[in-house]
């Protein structure tokens, strides 16, 4: 007997894809209108069954003795029935297998699983239908029990529904529940941060306050010492005033006693004295006190002047002894602070050679851990379309992670070329506006030939106009392209092709652009790079033979590279085709180092000079990191971003600095205050946010650390 054949694969795809279009429920009269066309279906095949499996208006047996027992043990043990059936059981043969109803009734729920699309959401409630008509079959057989069947099928029926209105209704609240969990989340982080700020602040004020207060203790101690100080001299010149005064009036004494003792022995010696005149002696008497009187006081005078004061030739043997003792002192201080500078270089040195030796032996000991045998990538050329030849290619020059990356390219490619539509996502806020569709759009299919070849177009129109946001723009160049009906077919088209192949340059760099991860003004400054190097290798190609020589290669490069290192000027020319035993009269076919494959992917060359900018850009905005001194979650102000971007690049113009802010702020350039009257605490972004946005634009350096800054 043939068993009726299952569902059509055409009903199961229309039932798996006739799936909540939107709102993750199915529709009711869409669910209704399948249960009609089902049961319709189940009507004709349970005639069928009835006809092709019952013997006589009977179920064929199956014995209790063989191995699924399951119906013997869903029978009472005590009725007449049993025990009769188990006399006639045992006594068949032991090699009686299921009766053929029960095997094709299995077969049928196989097939029907099968058939089934169980990656959506509604797979649990298609996957009750093959069971359904199992049921059915059952009650239609079984007519004594088929009222008893009906109302128990009847009964799980409305708690199904039930239970599935219930949830229905449930998933609001669910959604709401979501919604204030995340405002609350964000409530709690803005307070954190409110607080951590205010703590940050608080602790700088304390800080500044410890400071003073040390520096005013410093004071206090300084001022109590020399205080202190001045007493001991004030008490050692009043010492010294006094024993002057005494020896002051001790010497008067004694020059008047000797005076007085020189009149004496002059008028004893001249006898003939006494005939003078008195009166003129009197008059020379006065008159040689008053020269003594003027002569003691010039020599007290001179005492006092000139008491402290050292002879000239100590004073000069002195200096000349203390120039040489500071020549000394200075040869050892510069001696001393580049001993200082030297060590801590040392130190800095010595941490980084630990930091690295820590991230080396935990790199090593992740890689022990980790590491598995090395794949046997010759395998997939024969899984790869195209052969030996193309997997070849396409490995040529990748390690193991960009093996892996092709491989999920090769895969994904076959996967979406299998696809015929793709479904909207929607008109959510989170939605790009090109993407912003509710339904199901068709899958255009184009090669990846013609995928790149309508990018180039896109950017080439582009560049001519630069009016709206580049989503807009890319959204009015497919509908200027293919149709405002075909616009949005060919916008997931394309989107699902360039978020695949992101190994592909062209792809790679034109998804980055298209989801705001990247400023075009990248793409476009690259560009006109790789245009420039042309047009001067075509100037140095005198006699136009489309050859230079190797010398004038390193030339344009310095030319056009002025701030890159000799090791990045060489690998750019090993990129070119430099070797080391190669000479710089050799020639070289310049225009091959700019051709593009029929993908879009650049030569060696182009692709290292776009390596060497994502490196120095990183470079770059690392050391801006090291200037600012501070962690990603801190917040820098604009007069320190500016500071800082001059610091480390002082050869930075107005305008492209202006530039540099306006990005890191989201500011117009209009709006950005000029230098000098910034407001300390006005203007403030995280640190981690400004070097992400700055990321994004065309930032490299303009000039080297060391220049002066021009006015």
């Amino acid at each position: 007997m043939a068993f009726p054949k299952p569902r059509s694969s055409s009903f199961a795809t229309t039932s798996r894809t006739h799936m909540r279009p939107s709102g993750g429920t199915i529709d009711d009269s869409f669910l209704t209108e399948i249960k009609n066309t089902q049961n319709r279906k189940l009507s004709q095949k349970q005639k069928t069954l009835s006809c092709q499996f019952s013997i006589g208006d009977q179920l064929s047996p199956w014995p209790t003795y063989t191995t699924d027992q399951t119906i013997l043990h869903n029978r009472k043990p005590c009725s007449y029935d049993y025990r009769k059936r188990a006399g006639s059981w045992q006594k068949q043969p032991l090699g009686i297998t299921k009766p053929r109803y029960l095997e094709q009734l299995e077969n049928y729920l196989r097939k029907e699983l099968l058939l089934l699309d169980l990656s959506t959401d509604s797979t649990q409630e298609l996957r009750l239908q093959p069971y359904r008509e199992i049921f059915e079959f059952f009650i239609e057989d079984f007519k004594t029990y088929k009222p008893l069947l009906s109302s128990i099928k009847n009964a799980y029926e409305v708690m199904l529904a039930y239970q599935r209105e219930k949830i229905r209704a449930l998933e609001p609240l669910k959604a709401k529940l979501v919604t204030v969990n995340e405002d609350c989340n964000e409530r709690i982080l803005a307070m954190r941060a409110e607080e951590r700020y205010e703590i940050s602040i608080l602790k700088r004020e304390k800080m500044n306050l410890l400071k003073l207060i040390d520096k005013k203790n410093e004071e206090k101690i300084s001022l109590q010492s020399e205080v202190s100080k001045l007493r001991k001299n004030l008490a050692e010149e009043y010492l010294r005033y006094l024993s002057e005064r005494d020896a002051r009036k001790i010497l008067i004494a004694d020059l008047n006693e000797l005076r007085y003792q020189r009149e004496d022995m002059s008028l004893a010696q001249s006898p003939g004295i006494w005939g003078e005149d008195p009166v003129k002696l009197t008059l020379a008497l006065k008159m040689a006190r008053q020269d003594l009187t003027r002569t003691q006081m010039e020599l007290n005078t001179m005492k006092a002047n000139f008491g402290d004061v050292v002879p000239r030739r100590d004073f000069e043997m002195q200096e000349k002894t203390n120039k040489d003792l500071q020549e000394q002192l200075d040869s050892l201080r510069s001696d001393y602070e580049e001993v200082c500078k030297e060590h801590e270089i040392l130190l800095q040195l010595h941490m980084t050679t630990l930091k690295e030796r820590d991230q080396f032996h935990s790199e090593l000991q992740e890689i022990q851990r980790t590491s598995t045998p090395r794949p046997d990538w010759s395998k997939c050329e024969d899984v790869v379309a195209g052969g030996p030849d193309r997997w070849q290619k396409l490995a040529e020059g990748k390690n193991s992670d960009q093996l892996v990356d092709v491989l999920l390219e090769e895969i994904g490619e076959g996967l979406l070329r299998e696809k015929d539509f793709f479904p909207g996502l929607g008109y959510g806020e989170a939605i790009p506006p090109f993407l912003r569709y509710d339904g199901f759009v068709e899958n255009k299919k184009p090669s990846k030939k013609d995928v790149i070849n309508l990018l180039k177009d896109a950017w080439k129109q582009r560049l001519v106009e630069e009016k709206e946001k580049f989503p807009d723009f890319f959204f009015s160049f497919l509908e200027h392209r293919f149709g405002p009906s075909e616009a949005m077919a060919w916008a997931y088209t394309i989107f699902e092709n360039i978020k695949l192949f992101r190994s592909n340059e062209v792809m790679s760099q034109f998804y980055a652009v298209l989801m705001g991860k990247r400023s075009e003004s990248v793409y476009i400054k690259q560009k006109e790079t790789v245009a420039q190097l042309l047009k001067e290798m075509t100037n140095a190609d005198s006699q136009n033979e489309g050859v230079i020589t190797m010398e004038n290669l390193s030339t344009v490069l310095k030319s056009n590279f002025p701030f890159k290192k000799e090791e990045k000027i060489q690998e750019l020319m090993e990129a070119g085709g430099w070797h080391p035993n190669s000479s710089n009269a050799d020639l070289l076919n310049y225009r091959s180092l700019f051709i593009e494959d029929e993908e879009g992917q650049s030569m060696p060359f182009v692709q290292k000079l776009w390596e060497q900018y994502v490196d120095e850009k990183d470079e770059y905005l690392q050391e801006l990191k090291q200037e600012l001194g501070l962690e990603l979650y801190d917040e820098v102000t604009l007069p320190r971003l500016r500071e800082a971007l001059m610091n480390i690049d002082p050869g930075l113009d107005k305008q492209t600095l202006n530039g540099y802010l306006s990005r890191a702020f989201q500011l117009p350039m209009t709006e950005l205050p000029e230098e000098g009257e910034e407001k300390e605490e006005g203007i403030v972004v995280r640190l981690k946010i400004a070097l992400e946005r700055l990321q994004m634009t065309d930032i490299r350096r303009m000039g080297s650390r060391e220049q002066e800054p021009t006015s």
